[in-house]
């Protein structure tokens, strides 16, 4: 609970995803058919299997089904996404804050085909692991912009306490 991690499967695609709390999770989009999507407050199944092995599941408002093994300890994922057949025809619909257009994410989802699904199985590599504590309201708190996660990774996104620096423009500078 309270860790924070970036990851990027073998097909290229970067993800962004924050363990929030025992049941909800926040997550931003950086590569893929749907880069640009954020979502806070993603009600998921979250277990431990094992000593070291996570698997987290849920389903979105937009019918994309996800399911994720995270081994941190060694620096690796394996995830499933299930997307619907709109979802592939109509990324672009997704590709926004979530949480403000789940009206839509409905109506897309009942206004659309949804099979086949697309299903996209891949193993990621976790470039980076934070320890953001639970229900940090700041680790994923605005839209992913280019180089975002370069600036997580560097140290110059969040301060000592998780918390977002200060900035102008994208370029952060120290209180």
């Amino acid at each position: 609970m309270g860790t924070h991690f970036i990851y990027t499967y073998d097909n290229g695609w970067e993800y962004e995803w924050y363990c929030k709390n025992d049941h909800t999770v926040d997550y931003r989009i950086h590569g893929g058919m749907v880069a640009g999507r954020w979502v806070k407050d993603q009600e998921a199944h979250i277990n431990l299997l094992t000593d070291g092995v996570y698997k987290i599941a849920w389903t979105e408002p937009t019918g994309t089904d996800v399911a994720l093994d995270f081994i941190p300890n060694e620096h690796k994922l394996n995830g499933t996404i299930f997307f619907p057949k709109w979802g592939q025809d109509h990324p672009e619909i997704t590709v926004c804050y979530q949480n403000e257009h789940i009206d839509l994410m409905h109506e897309s989802r009942e206004k659309y085909v949804t099979y086949p699904k697309m299903v996209v199985p891949e193993f990621a590599k976790i470039t980076y692991i934070g320890d953001a504590g639970t229900d940090n309201g700041e680790t994923i708190a605005e839209a992913p912009y280019e180089g975002m996660t370069d600036d997580i990774r560097n140290g110059n996104y969040y301060d000592e306490n998780y918390r977002i620096i200060k900035k102008d423009g994208h370029k952060y500078v120290q209180k």
